[in-house]
């Protein structure tokens, strides 16, 4: 089956991968604002001790995409990126036939280093999101490093990526932004500006607190940004925000996103409206679990349906010790 931006987005869900099925635990969610699902831990997707390229111990920022039907000879029907942070990073591949796993490492992680000749040298690559370019029928991967630069690769089969060209970066934000990271890419028609992408993102406008910023592109390669945060950490009532993702219900637009970076957090979510103007914050969206392996902080959360079951696949734990787990309506 493959899955459609819509069908993977609709509505809050996500994946899950690895260590085999069984019963789901119990979640510490609160019913979720706007029409979204509940969502219940059900595992964490990876024994991480047990991955080949695992090279700090931990990992971030998941994304989940249906390749079933878009690439030829898929290792299979669903693709996960994710990533360490910490210098070297990497961006990583893992591939299941379900949603809920197992899932499999790929054995030649990872596919994007922080050197790419002739290209860039960083101390590190990290936070894949990989969107499908219906029109160039490529898979795109935007991803950062340094954390004031996100650039884009592009491929065929979702395993071997040429490099495009940076998309975003502090330069092209107002004086004073240090950093620009963690973004994500959707296709969202917005008329009034010509542009059929948006962009979500971290940014620092040298405040040592993080806000949401976002862009819109007509191509998804060439960028305006908005001179302002789309959403400010003090409007919520966060030191910082960030991990965005959008999500679609009842014909309007909303953003997701996690507060605070290091340790403890919600996952909140604002309604943006489908035109970008509205801004209502609807509180919490989802609540990490006090133990395992949430240890109270859930974040950058990414969505995915299968067969009418809505997932979300999250980064659970402590930023610089976390894991990645699954949960499901």
């Amino acid at each position: 089956m493959s899955l459609s931006r819509r069908q993977m987005l609709i509505g809050t869900a996500s994946i899950g991968a690895a260590a085999g099925l069984g019963a789901a635990f119990p979640a510490m969610a609160s019913a979720a604002p706007a029409g979204f699902p509940d969502y219940r831990f059900v595992r964490t997707t990876f024994d991480k001790a047990k991955l080949r390229y695992n090279p700090t111990g931990e990992l971030i920022f998941p994304c989940i995409r249906g390749v079933s039907g878009r690439v030829a000879n898929p290792l299979g029907r669903y693709y996960l990126y994710y990533a360490p942070h910490d210098p070297p990073g990497g961006i990583c591949l893992a591939y299941a036939d379900s949603l809920e796993g197992p899932f499999t490492e790929y054995p030649h992680n990872p596919i994007v280093s922080r050197d790419w000749p002739g290209k860039y040298s960083v101390s590190h690559v990290s936070s894949p999101h990989v969107m499908w370019h219906e029109e160039a029928k490529e898979l795109w991967l935007y991803f950062h490093g340094e954390n004031t630069v996100t650039r884009l690769a592009r491929s065929k089969d979702g395993i071997h990526f040429g490099y495009d060209k940076e998309v975003l970066s502090t330069r092209l934000l107002p004086e004073g932004t240090t950093e620009t990271s963690y973004a994500r890419v959707f296709r969202h028609d917005l008329p009034s500006k010509k542009a059929r992408y948006v962009m979500v993102f971290m940014l620092n406008n040298k405040s040592d607190h993080r806000d949401i910023g976002w862009g819109w592109s007509a191509d998804a390669r060439n960028w305006t940004f908005a001179k302002e945060p789309l959403i400010r950490h003090g409007d919520v009532g966060a030191n910082n925000v960030g991990g965005p993702h959008l999500l679609w219900r009842d014909n309007s637009t909303y953003v997701v996103y996690n507060t605070n970076i290091e340790a403890g957090g919600n996952i909140l979510i604002t309604e943006v409206g489908n035109d970008f103007t509205k801004r209502e914050h609807l509180g919490v969206f989802h609540r990490p679990l006090a133990g395992a392996p949430d240890g109270g902080r859930c974040a950058a959360p990414s969505f995915g349906t299968e067969n009418g079951r809505e997932y979300m696949i999250y980064e659970a734990g402590a930023r610089l010790e976390g894991s990645i787990a699954i949960a499901r309506a």
